[in-house]
């Protein structure tokens, strides 16, 4: 059975598109895409269905990554399939877990930058959509530092399991 990872942000079309697409790039480096299923998705639907900010796709086709997304909203019916629902800032945090059906669930929610040690206390991943180009920029460079610590604790996650 496959590990299922989702990434949240408000819109689903800057922030968690950026970490659905770098982190399954890290996961087909490490030959695990086979094991490990990685998407998206938002808090609200205020642009499901359009796809990923031009900036952000911008900025990922620039460091070599291919950027194919829809955005779509978060339905809590999907924590049932998930594994890890990895939240890019403490607003969605708290969404996703006041959305969990049991408690469980709320446990699967961790903010991304959480694997990133040298975060410190600063987990927040700031929403560029009302910024400049240089967000974007500083956006991918927390969501490819984060990635590679998410990495690590999934294949842990994944040495539990049956390949």
């Amino acid at each position: 059975m496959a590990y299922r990872v989702c990434f949240v942000c408000t819109g689903n079309i800057c922030r968690s598109p950026m970490a659905e697409i770098v982190f399954r790039a890290r996961v087909a480096e490490a030959g695990l895409e086979d094991r490990v299923v990685v998407d998206s998705a938002g808090t609200g639907g205020w642009h499901e269905g359009e796809p990923a900010d031009p900036r952000t796709v911008s900025i990922l086709q620039e460091h070599g990554y291919t950027c194919e997304h829809i955005a779509r909203q978060f339905q809590p019916s999907w924590f049932s399939r998930l594994d890890l629902v990895v939240a890019l800032d403490t607003g969605h945090l708290k969404a996703l877990r006041r959305l969990a059906p049991t408690e469980e669930d709320a446990r699967k929610v961790r903010l991304l930058r959480s694997y990133d040690p040298a975060a410190g206390d600063d987990l927040e991943v700031p929403d560029p959509y009302y910024g400049h180009r240089d967000g974007f920029e500083e956006c991918l460079e927390m969501v490819e530092a984060a990635s590679t610590g998410l990495l690590a604790a999934v294949r842990e996650q994944l040495e539990g399991r049956a390949a």
